[in-house]
């Protein structure tokens, strides 16, 4: 008999620890918490399913494409914050960087905002660069199709000349109409042919 309670007592307490474990690791996974300051190289938000919806992170663990759940090797010399639709496809981001070659040259300087489109490329970016290669800062508007090309249609920025343009493009990417004022001041509305010819100038 005295054999009999002390198993039940020892069960009793197995089941009761286990209990309390099942109950103190459910309030841990649910509770909030507030942080002063807090350092991380990459931060992953997910769904309650473990779908990725963001990522935060430094250069070094910012990921590759990812498709539908599946990573593609990328090369991304940026740190910054990546969107992911509800398939787990990358579809915008915030990416800036900046940095000195060993030439001393100033190589990945600016940043860009961008929204892709739904199973393609990018339709609008906001973007600005600053570097050895391009000197530029603008909105872009563009065409996408899944599987297919990319046409810019809309430039609203400042170009590597310093001059103010708006450009109107067509759906193969073509300058149509261009408004600019250069750096002395004088402006001109140009109206242009597909092949780039100017059929039509308005200036003072």
């Amino acid at each position: 008999m005295n054999m009999f309670w002390r198993i039940v007592v020892i069960y009793c307490a197995v089941v009761s620890t286990a209990c309390a474990l099942f109950v103190g690791s459910n309030r841990i996974r649910h509770e909030k918490a507030t942080f002063g300051e807090i350092s991380v190289q990459r931060i992953n938000v997910v769904e309650s399913n473990g779908k990725l919806r963001m990522v935060i992170s430094n250069h070094g663990r910012l990921p590759g494409i990812i498709v539908r759940g599946k990573e593609e090797p990328f090369d991304r010399p940026q740190a910054g914050l990546l969107f992911y639709n509800d398939e787990g496809s990358e579809n915008g981001g915030l990416v800036f960087g900046g940095r000195k070659n060993e030439k001393g040259e100033v190589v990945d300087s600016g940043g860009s905002l961008s929204f892709d489109m739904y199973d393609a490329n990018q339709i609008v970016q906001l973007a600005g660069v600053d570097d050895k290669e391009d000197r530029f800062a603008g909105l872009i508007v563009s065409d996408s199709t899944p599987g297919g090309d990319n046409h810019r249609r809309v430039w609203v920025g400042r170009g590597e000349d310093g001059a103010a343009v708006v450009n109107l493009l067509d759906e193969q990417g073509k300058k149509r109409i261009v408004l600019e004022v250069p750096r002395e001041g004088t402006p001109r509305i140009q109206f242009l042919s597909s092949n780039g010819t100017v059929l039509k100038e308005i200036a003072p």
